[in-house]
């Protein structure tokens, strides 16, 4: 039996003209206007990783926390911490399935399930540490399977023009969980007992249950559906939100066709093992840049930040809990206010040139920071010590400019339809391993050698800097169906090859 979404191919001619994009305001746009207040829901998928972040790190503020769970330090800390990556990893080993075989949303839907059960296992009367541990990593499990699906239907659903802000907006939103959890904690700290930190835990599961009840009021990827041949129900969903209900809408008929003639393509080339990454050349290098830039992302420092801003302002002399907890309140403010600047600018500068500038401006203040840290160890100057703070915020704003924003923005980019899926569960599950060693170590290393650990990042960044100058290619302004051009020239030869055959067969069938 023929493929239906061949049929759909035969049957639809795009003109010549829809081959230009026109210039779109989504505002002045019904269907995409539309479809973008939509997509918050989408984004509240990456909250849980910015709350679970940013959480841990207010709860080692939290005096009864530490009390409760014998003070754990070091290397105990380090493995509380890690506890919800081992979850992360355990997800690679489902995530892609459940999202190329039931649906985008479905993926999205069902990794909450498993995030709400693990928020409460923490705070149930009785918690131990084991349950503690056990929660988060039935959180991490449920966070990946739900990231891993979530930023594919962002980029799969959006108008090729904003594709770059909205998926670069997907990730930013990782800062309103960081957000709640710092400034919930900071709330709770003059609060009695053990209250003080179960509410702030308990409230993980707050935007997991506002997007497990909303993720069904969103439509499904037409990329999916039409690999499942549902192509009546793909062309219904470009028609209402990128064609505002025009049924003979030019360019909605022209990205059709292309999705269409893709999908095809890549089903007949594609293997469905894992092996696929390292069988061409192109694969081979998607997923060296899956790679890095999932370790870029954990490993540049940030996650000193982001999980032990506690022992950091320690070493320079903050030790009241009130005010570790509105710096790591504000820090999150400030990183949010960065995110949204960067992912508006984000298809006018490009990827790799904000990739370059925030790594170079790390490295910097980076070093900075670790001279501040070091006169303030060995002077005890009071002003080295503020000099530090500054130096975190002033880290924070910089790598905003393309951490968390262009992570998923990026890996979806690059990877084509039919190792999509699998390509970002390997990125969550490259970036839980970065930051399942960041997690463990960070504690260690501070606590045994102190500032001198920073030089470890500054080697990293300096690294990081070079391979973004000389490895990553520019992707902005590139048809998603496109992108391939930059790493399969030969294949995407073929499949214009093939393309141009089917134009011809058309032509012909409208002459007779």
């Amino acid at each position: 039996m023929k493929n239906m979404a061949v049929e759909h191919v035969e049957k639809t001619t795009a003109p010549a003209a829809a081959l230009e994009w026109e210039a779109v305001s989504w505002i002045r746009h019904p269907g995409l206007r539309k479809l973008y207040l939509l997509m918050p829901i989408l984004f509240l998928a990456t909250t849980t990783r910015g709350y679970d972040a940013s959480l841990l790190n207010g709860l080692q503020t939290v005096p009864a926390w530490r009390d409760y769970f014998g003070h754990p330090q070091g290397s105990e800390l380090g493995l509380i911490s890690a506890t919800s990556q081992f979850g992360s990893l355990a997800a690679i080993l489902v995530a892609p399935y459940i999202a190329d075989r039931y649906g985008r949303k479905f993926g999205a839907g069902i990794g909450n399930v498993f995030i709400i059960i693990g928020a409460i296992i923490q705070v149930v009367p009785g918690t131990t540490k084991g349950m503690l541990m056990g929660g988060r990593v039935l959180l991490g499990f449920g966070s990946n399977i739900s990231e891993a699906a979530a930023p594919l239907l962002v980029v799969e659903l959006t108008h090729p023009q904003h594709r770059g802000t909205v998926s670069a907006l997907f990730n930013v939103v990782f800062y309103i969980g960081a957000i709640l959890a710092a400034w919930t904690v900071y709330g709770c700290l003059n609060l009695n007992g053990n209250v003080a930190w179960r509410i702030p835990t308990a409230l993980q599961a707050a935007m997991p249950c506002i997007q497990l009840v909303l993720i069904w009021f969103m439509p499904e990827s037409p990329r999916w559906l039409i690999s499942k041949d549902r192509c009546d129900e793909a062309r219904a969903i470009l028609d209402k939100y990128h064609g505002s209900g025009d049924r003979n809408n030019g360019f909605v008929e022209h990205e059709f066709r292309e999705i269409c003639e893709t999908i095809r393509f890549e089903a007949a080339q594609s293997k469905s093992s894992w092996l696929v990454f390292v069988r061409t050349p192109g694969n081979r290098k998607r997923l060296l840049l899956v790679f890095l830039i999932a370790f870029f992302s954990q490993c540049s420092g940030n996650g000193l930040i982001s999980y032990y801003l506690h022992s950091i302002l320690e070493l320079v002399g903050i030790t009241k809990a009130s005010e570790q907890a509105l710096i790591n309140g504000a820090i999150t403010i400030w990183g949010f206010i960065i995110g949204i600047a960067a992912s508006l600018v984000v298809d006018r500068f490009g990827r790799r040139k904000l990739f370059l500038f925030a790594s170079s401006g790390m490295l910097i203040v980076f070093s900075i920071w670790t001279a501040c840290s070091a006169v303030y160890t060995e002077k005890n100057d009071a002003n080295a010590g503020k000099a530090v703070i500054a130096m975190m915020f002033l880290f924070n704003g910089v790598i905003g400019w393309a951490f968390p924003g262009l992570i998923m923005t990026y890996t979806t980019e690059i990877l084509p339809y039919h190792i999509r899926a699998k390509g970002v569960a390997l990125c969550w599950s490259f970036i839980s391993i970065a930051s399942l060693i960041n997690q463990y170590v960070n504690p260690i290393g501070l606590q045994s050698i102190g500032w001198k650990y920073y030089f470890v990042y500054i080697v990293i960044l300096v690294i990081e800097v070079l391979t973004f100058y000389f490895v990553f290619p520019e992707t902005k302004g590139i048809p998603l169906e496109e992108v391939a051009q930059v790493f399969d020239k030969d294949s995407v030869e073929s499949r214009h090859t093939a393309h141009d055959t089917l134009d011809e067969t058309d032509t012909n069938r409208q002459k007779e």
